[in-house]
């Protein structure tokens, strides 16, 4: 039971919930009777009030499902229920990311969570609200629990959501309560099958799906899952981006894309060799034009940071430089809808979907039958292997492309880790892979630094200074933020050589060794 700290429960808000701490938070199919003994004492349900239309929301990633809690919005008010709060404000917004809501606890809860993500529609239905007492003979309350009753739309057993709250002195009769709760049908402690009971036909999103990898396996079944599983993930994220509800759509849907491709590049013989390269330019072919929307959306989100960048008389020109971009990104939106509308590629995804379906896969390659377990130990130690020599090389003088160069191999080198991590033990693969993120962080930045100034190198040439007010704005602006890139990515550099040293430790080495180093290696 999640226990919070004993004192008041909170402020009711102007529609009866009460925010504030909770004892307990329990959900259950249908509606609590009255009349119901409870050991020596006795339920009483009051008479639940008039419904009011409901939504529950999460993120792309339902990253508030996966964290235990639950965002619901009804009669203009967003309550987020959390393990040991219920946190109420004002549904009011100028729109559905977080930085849009207007000023409150569910707000400042959820901006640090994912301040630059907007807030969807997971389900929606119907909702009363309605009181729950543990009475004694007397008629005196022992413990009580506020009530949301979720009625699903198009039908369904109602979803009770009940918010525990302990009457001082009485902690054994709310423990009582809250097992008498979750004995009901469907009865949980906690909210994380609050999805599944109340919208049952929803699919939770998974960005890393399980791709039924076993070390007993073949290399050929391996590759065959993973890009079936990540196929799927795809597939996910189209009706997102059409959409357009938030640019975390098209970000996932590019990097499943990645991880199918770098299976190509990486499973070396496991399909026959020209099939191998067909599949290549078949998922190169998509993600093409999916590259400038995303380039455009990056510079958007990143927009504010441009603005700290650069004093406020340089501000105009940036908004000048905004504005051609948000109209761009229109342009490639519409453009990539198109596509993804299309009969050929719908023709094209049904192809790959039913060539990777379970018990199907392309011709094999010589290394099909490659025992899995072995056959990981030799991509991840040779990856990590050219890692260490590329990374030993950079200096103050290296070139920005080998800075590049091992950039690729770090992203390929956890690629792999993370692909083949349920054949590994998971507290030692995630210590592995966690400087290996943080050396990888730097190498992002410093690679933002370089294609952002060679992108607004690029801006300046077409959008020239010919004498006009506004295009000399922009022009000054863009040339004082291209001078900051470069001198943070001087100072980038330097950490990377800080992270790679980390990355590199003698205990990081042996670890690699042991997990990945085949016998002769």
């Amino acid at each position: 039971m999640a226990k919070a700290a004993r004192g008041q429960s909170g402020d009711v808000d102007a529609r009866g919930m009460v925010s504030g701490t909770v004892q307990d938070i329990v959900i259950l199919e249908g509606v609590p009777a009255t009349g119901t003994h409870v050991g020596k004492l006795t339920t009483r349900v009051s008479e639940a009030g008039a419904t009011v239309a409901f939504a529950l929301l999460d993120f792309h990633d339902e990253a508030i499902r996966s964290m235990g809690q639950a965002l619901v919005e009804a009669d203009r008010t967003l309550m987020l229920c959390r393990g040991d709060r219920v946190l109420t404000q004002p549904a009011s917004r100028t729109g559905n990311f977080v930085a849009e809501l207007c000023d409150g606890p569910v707000r400042d809860a959820l901006l640090g969570v994912a301040p630059l993500r907007s807030l969807l529609v997971i389900g929606s239905g119907r909702m009363s609200r309605a009181q729950l007492a543990l009475i004694d003979g007397e008629g005196k309350t022992r413990a009580r629990a506020e009530l949301a009753i979720l009625h699903p739309a198009g039908g369904g057993t109602p979803v009770t959501l009940a918010v525990l709250r302990e009457v001082r002195g009485y902690g054994k009769e709310l423990k009582a309560l809250s097992s008498w709760l979750c004995a009901a049908p469907g009865g949980q402690d906690g909210l994380a099958g609050l999805v599944p009971l109340l919208f049952p036909a929803h699919q939770p999103y998974d960005p890393k799906p399980k791709t039924g990898l076993t070390a007993k396996g073949a290399a050929y079944d391996a590759a065959n899952g993973i890009i079936h599983a990540y196929l799927a993930v795809m597939r996910q994220n189209e009706a997102g981006i059409i959409a357009d509800h938030d640019s975390e759509f098209l970000h996932d849907y590019r990097v499943a894309l990645r991880k199918i491709r770098s299976v190509l590049s990486l499973f070396r013989a496991v399909y026959d060799e020209a099939q191998t390269d067909a599949l290549k330019r078949r998922f190169s072919d998509l993600m093409v034009p999916t590259g400038r929307l995303r380039d455009l959306d990056v510079y958007l989100l990143e927009r504010q940071a441009y603005y700290d960048l650069l004093p406020e008389p340089l501000h105009d020109g940036l908004t000048l430089m905004f504005d051609i971009f948000r109209q761009e990104r229109r342009h490639e939106h519409a453009k990539l809808v198109r596509l993804l509308e299309g009969a050929e590629y719908a023709e094209d995804m049904a192809g790959l979907e039913e060539l990777f379906a379970d018990g199907a896969g392309p011709a094999r390659g010589p290394d099909a039958e490659h025992p899995v377990h072995d056959y990981a130990c030799g991509l991840i130690w040779h990856r990590y292997r050219k890692v260490c020599k590329v990374a030993s090389a950079i200096g103050t003088d290296t070139p920005d492309a080998e800075v590049h160069r091992l950039r690729i191999n770090c992203k390929k080198l956890r690629y792999l880790m993370e692909l083949f991590a349920p054949i590994f033990p998971r507290a030692r693969t995630k210590a592995l892979i966690q400087p290996l993120r943080e050396l990888q962080d730097n190498l992002g930045f410093f690679n933002d630094y370089v294609v952002q100034q060679g992108a607004l190198q690029t801006f300046l040439a077409r959008h020239p200074a010919t004498g006009h007010q506004d295009e000399r704005s922009m022009a000054a602006s863009i040339g004082a933020l291209i001078a900051l890139l470069h001198q943070r990515q001087m100072q980038e550099r330097a950490r990377i050589v800080t992270s790679f040293a980390h990355f590199d430790s003698p205990a990081t080495r042996r670890d690699f060794a042991s997990l990945f180093r085949r016998k002769g290696a």
